[in-house]
């Protein structure tokens, strides 16, 4: 007997289209911020120059009004009108696939974990962060259109393991927004609060945890290491093995939620976390508690994969 039941047609169906609209979206997106800021004309000692505005305020200089530079303007203004307006069109789409998937039941990731996604994404720090453990699960049975055995899933926090490999660019990142990443987590959530007793875990009013993992000190890594420079934010915790997981292929899927909410999760590719996990369960300081979902998410995602070719 399969460990997991496979979507209805009907879900299976809306799913698909969702994604679809979803992919656009992400796409569209990605062109809007191509032409974010604007361009506009000043004059100078009585000549005119376009000036490149940014969202972060800057200006640049492009030269001075010409049909080269006028031609510049124009192109400009028509792309970012376009840009902006299918970006528009596809948040509208996506909107009402958030309610055709809550009606038909397609998704069933936590509330809150979609709304971490969405939240990183939209600040543009996703690429610095991967979900691992089992979290990683969403990921794969949406992947494969089916859902898995309850028991395989049942967790209360959530592990991001932070790329250290660019806490320079993150750094500056974070600078820009004037946040924390506990700043973050409270965008979704005004109710995390930093554990006393465990600096790299953030836990909300109802019991979810967010836990920041990192690999071992490396390559000149500083540890310990904060991941801004507010004194009142999360830090990182060294976690074994970690930079085997930061090599391993990635693995990514749009996920959907309860509510029917959707985000793209970025993890590991499903080899690498059968490998992961029954590394795990085979360590001297494994909670007992913990070794047999280790062993039993181990086997699941590997037969998972097989049979639908994930990660292939």
């Amino acid at each position: 007997m399969d460990p997991w039941i496979e979507l209805d047609e009907d879900a299976l169906r809306q799913y698909i289209d969702a994604k679809a609209v979803f992919e656009a979206w992400e796409s569209a997106r990605a062109k809007a911020a191509e032409v974010r800021g604007g361009m506009l004309w000043r004059t100078t000692k009585g000549r005119e120059y376009l000036i490149r505005t940014g969202v972060d305020n800057k200006q640049k200089s492009l030269g001075v009004r010409s049909e080269t530079t006028e031609d510049m303007y124009s192109r400009f203004n028509a792309r970012k009108e376009a840009a902006e307006a299918r970006l528009k069109t596809l948040a509208e789409e996506l909107d009402r696939h958030r309610r055709l998937n809550r009606a038909i039941r397609v998704g069933r990731a936590p509330d809150i974990l979609v709304a971490i996604l969405q939240v990183m994404t939209r600040l543009n720090i996703a690429e610095h962060f991967i979900v691992i453990g089992t979290h990683a699960l969403y990921a794969y049975e949406a992947a494969a259109g089916v859902r898995l055995q309850e028991r395989a899933l049942a967790t209360r926090d959530v592990d991001l393991l932070w790329d250290t490999r660019k806490r320079l660019q993150f750094a500056s990142r974070m600078k820009n927004l004037d946040l924390s990443m506990l700043d973050v987590l409270r965008k979704v959530d005004s109710t995390f609060e930093i554990r006393d007793d465990q600096l790299f875990t953030a836990v909300n009013a109802k019991g979810f945890e967010v836990d920041i993992l990192r690999r071992e000190a490396a390559d000149l890594d500083p540890h310990p290491l904060q991941l801004t420079d507010d004194e009142d934010d999360l830090w990182a915790v060294q976690a074994r093995r970690e930079n085997v997981l930061l090599g391993a292929p990635s693995f990514s899927a749009p996920i959907v939620s309860v509510t029917g909410r959707m985000a793209r999760m970025t993890t590991i590719s499903p080899a690498a976390f059968v490998d992961f996990k029954r590394w795990m369960a085979s360590t001297a300081e494994r909670d007992p508690l913990k070794i047999s979902r280790d062993r039993l998410q181990a086997s699941i995602v590997e037969e998972l994969a097989n049979r639908f070719r994930l990660g292939v």
